[in-house]
Order: structure tokens, then C-alpha cells, then sequence
């Protein structure tokens, strides 16, 4: 059971920015990333629609003998992730906007999340926030039109910078010092919003967090792989594979999925 792969998936190439962090933390873990681009992003669809689609990611997965999946997606985590552990006899890790370690660690008390509708609109989101940034501005921004860029290779683009220029001014004008990226794809961003940010604002995301949580579920399931073979990975896409190549340095077996 040990040997069996991780399964990760998202709703296209950005949970590449998790599977990296689960990767680098449990280099000895056979992995399966499954990037359903071809129905991203799913932060604009519906509760239902995304429900399906995630059913669909996790049987496939299953099918392919996964002995844990990472739901590397936050709008999938926040809609679907509830009825995945309901009716899966498996393992599932999760992912939520680090709210928490921005609220606690603000100055100006006040911090910014950029994000999909489908997160900002959630109820596991406002539960999150309501939880943790009590006393704390939260200025909320949906990043409409960011993932369609970054699956299409246009991560440097004007028409990325501008959308970015247009999001993050509000949130500059009422002086956040915490910017949270609630989407996978977004930590792709990082360098951009680097240049673009004062140096006072720290940029915070949640990858490490769900990578010492995979760790600590497979730890605490005798789950960890003791094998000292050189791991399996393989990412499927149902989109432009020479996007997920390039955003992994062409350094893994990417391949294309009808599904």
C-alpha cells in the first residue's frame, strides 16, 4: 500500500505549485497530477458543476490506485472536498487561503486575498475567515481572467501586469501588508507581484502547509513510501501539455488525457 502514488489534481496547471512542494518535501513518493485544463478555471462555475468534475478527478485517480489525493485546487477544496471525504474511503488533503498565519502576523491589520469566485463566494472561506481574522481587514479580490493567462502561457504578459495593476491598487491604497494567494495557479505570480509590491508586503501561500499535511496524514496512516527506488511521476492534462511542460522546466513525464 505504501508504494502507491499520491494523487493530485486541479482544475489545470497551477497545483503544479503544490505537487513541487509535496515533491521536494517527499522526494521517495510515487505521484499522479492530473490537470483538467480543459474545463479551467473552475472558479466561475457552479457548486454543482464543480462537484462533478472533482467526482470525476478523484475516480480517476482511484482507478489508478492512489493511496491519498491532494485536492490542489481551492475552489474544488472549498465546493467538493466535504462530499469527497464523505464518499471516498480515502485520504483527502485539502486547501484553503492562508487567512490564518496573515491575520495573526499583520501590523496594519489589514490584509488582502486574491482569489477565485469560487473561494472568495464559500462557505468553508468565510467559516475560515471568520475563525481567524476577527479584528482583521480582509479586502477580497477575485483575480477574474488570471487563470486563462497562465494556462495559456501568458504569465509574463502585458495583459497579465495589467491585470494585476488593476487588482492590487485597492488593496495598496488601504495599506495591507499580507497579500494571500488563494488560488494554485497564483504562486506562479510570485516574481511579478515581487517587482510589483512594496517591499513591506510579504506574499503568502499555502503549498508548504499542504505538503507537511500529506506528510504528516501518510506518517500518521503507516502510508509513507520506504522504498529507496527512484519514484514514479507522471502528470496527464486534458489541454496544451507544452504549458505544464514549461512551468516544470520540462523535468517530468507529462503526457496527454482525453478525459
Amino acid at each position: 500500500m505504501s508504494k502507491k502514488p499520491i494523487g493530485i489534481f486541479d482544475s489545470g496547471i497551477g497545483g503544479t505549485s503544490i505537487f513541487k512542494e509535496i515533491h521536494t518535501l517527499l522526494p521517495n513518493e510515487n505521484c499522479i497530477y492530473l490537470a483538467d485544463s480543459k474545463n479551467a478555471p473552475y472558479g466561475n462555475k457552479s457548486e454543482e458543476k464543480i462537484l462533478q468534475l472533482s467526482i470525476k478527478n478523484t475516480e480517476y485517480l482511484l482507478d489508478k490506485g492512489c493511496k491519498i489525493i491532494v485536492v490542489a485546487c481551492n475552489t474544488a477544496t472549498t465546493n467538493a472536498i466535504s462530499y469527497l471525504r464523505a464518499n471516498y474511503d480515502i485520504p483527502f488533503i485539502g486547501i484553503e487561503p492562508a487567512i490564518k498565519p496573515a491575520a495573526l502576523n499583520t501590523q496594519s491589520k489589514t490584509v488582502g486575498i486574491l482569489a477565485t469566485k469560487g473561494t472568495l463566494s464559500s462557505q468553508l472561506f468565510h467559516k475560515t475567515t471568520d475563525l481567524y481574522a476577527s479584528g482583521i481587514k480582509v479586502i477580497e479580490q477575485v483575480g477574474e481572467g488570471i487563470v486563462p493567462l497562465i494556462e495559456t502561457g501568458q504569465l509574463d504578459s502585458h495583459e497579465m501586469k495589467a491585470l494585476l495593476e488593476t487588482y492590487l491598487e485597492p488593496m495598496l491604497k488601504q495599506d495591507i501588508d499580507y497579500l494571500v494567494l488563494g488560488c494554485t495557479h497564483y504562486p506562479y505570480l510570485i516574481p511579478t507581484l515581487t517587482k510589483m509590491l512594496p517591499e513591506n508586503i510579504t506574499i503568502i501561500d499555502s503549498g508548504l502547509a499542504v505538503a507537511k499535511q500529506t506528510q504528516a496524514i501518510l506518517t500518521r496512516q503507516n502510508l509513507l513510501n520506504s522504498s529507496i527506488d527512484k519514484p514514479t511521476i507522471k502528470l496527464f492534462s486534458n489541454g496544451d501539455i507544452s504549458v505544464l511542460n514549461s512551468v516544470l522546466n520540462n523535468e517530468f513525464d507529462v503526457s496527454y488525457l482525453d478525459f
